[in-house]
């Protein structure tokens, strides 16, 4: 695929500008290979790197700079990191976190530059969900439960809103932290917190009469936490539904392979790397104006997944 604006006028050659992916235990985002692919696409001047800060406050410099473009911003920084917003988009404000970080580029600030917080996390969900219901002969998916509460449960909830799921559950090992994040949704919709994941099982369910399987399962707890048991299968009692966990890595989870098994091939499954790229397509026009280049972003994480697989060998 031919790159772009490689001769443009020199008069309107476009600033070299740096933009991050920050947060902590980060070192292996695929965020840097899918965004460098495109800026390298339009033959943009600019990078994107990881940086690891334990503080938001250590991330101040950087925001400040004459060359900050932007960035992405990951666990554990996407509350902290709204003290910098000269203002935050609605979505952000709903999902209660800012995921990208967008330079105004029209003014600049007596402090220095003008940050604009937004979230893509829940639109990069919605994406794949709507891309996944596609396939599937039941479309009428109101029914979803999301697992885990820690840093992307927040945009999963918000975007089975968005999406039209009409009952939301919301099963967390701590209950008061899953009791914390509903009560910050209440006046938009309303999400019903499960002791466990066995209360959807005939055996463990304290009113089995009021609880509906799942059509849409979200998992939000890192890969290495859980194992294909830690998922019961009366969480698939559906015929079909749709099934995502937010980690990738690695990118087939126990949380999909129970799917696979209980599911026996008539669930829809994504794992976090489609939404990731779903999530940087809109990302990457908020950086930069342009469309994303969709499938030379795709083909830059196919081909780190084969260079990692030789690696590995």
């Amino acid at each position: 695929m031919a790159s772009k604006d490689s001769n443009l006028p020199e008069e309107v050659q476009i600033q070299p500008r740096n933009f991050y992916i920050f947060g902590q235990g980060i070192s292996f985002s695929m965020s840097p290979t899918i965004h460098n692919a495109s800026f390298r696409f339009y033959n943009l001047p600019y990078t994107y790197v990881i940086h690891e800060a334990a503080t938001v406050d250590e991330l101040a410099p950087l925001i400040s700079s004459p060359n900050f473009g932007g960035s992405s911003v990951t666990t554990p920084h996407k509350v902290e990191i709204m003290k910098f917003c000269s203002s935050i988009s609605e979505h952000a404000k709903n999902c209660g976190a800012v995921n990208t970080l967008i330079r105004d580029e029209s003014s600049i600030s007596a402090n220095g530059n003008v940050i604009r917080g937004d979230n893509t996390d829940w639109k990069g969900l919605v994406g794949v969900l709507e891309q996944r219901a596609e396939k599937l002969s039941n479309k009428e998916l109101k029914t979803a439960l999301v697992i885990g509460a820690g840093g992307a449960s927040r945009a999963a909830l918000y975007a089975l809103h968005q999406f039209g799921c009409e009952t939301i559950y919301m099963s967390n090992r701590t209950r008061a932290t899953a009791e914390e994040i509903a009560q910050g949704f209440a006046l938009l919709f309303k999400i019903i917190v499960l002791d466990s994941l066995e209360e959807f099982s005939n055996e463990g369910c304290v009113a089995p009469d009021i609880l509906v399987a799942p059509d849409i399962l979200i998992g939000t707890i890192p890969a290495d936490k859980t194992t294909i048991d830690s998922f019961p299968r009366s969480l698939f009692a559906k015929p079909e539904g749709i099934c995502v966990d937010m980690a990738y890595n690695p990118r087939y989870t126990p949380l999909l392979a129970a799917t696979d098994k209980y599911g026996e091939g008539r669930w829809g499954t994504a794992s976090g790397i489609d939404v990731l790229l779903e999530q940087a397509f809109t990302q990457f026009w908020m950086f930069t104006g342009r469309d994303a280049p969709r499938e030379v972003m795709w083909e830059a994480v196919r081909k780190a997944d084969e260079e990692k697989k030789s690696l590995n060998k």
